[in-house]
């Protein structure tokens, strides 16, 4: 499983079918890298952009658990 499939599976559970063109949208926009290129020296990036990004659409609570569920992969 690369890094990207596991962001989106562990992103799955609080985005719903929205993870894969969120976490893909969040990769290319702001890590300035297509989603299968995400290495897991970029997660703690990535975790802080899904915190601001999901904390817009949902709980900030949820966001920041989110976050931190995905700075932990490996």
């Amino acid at each position: 499983m690369t890094v990207y499939e596991k962001v989106v599976a562990t992103s799955k559970k609080y985005l719903g079918p929205a993870a894969e063109s969120f976490i893909g949208r969040q990769c290319k926009s702001h890590l300035k890298k297509q989603p299968d290129e995400l290495m897991t020296s970029d997660l703690e990036a990535l975790a802080m952009w899904i915190e601001i990004g999901a904390g817009l659409v949902m709980d900030k609570g949820k966001a920041t658990e989110l976050a931190g569920k995905v700075r932990v992969l490996s």
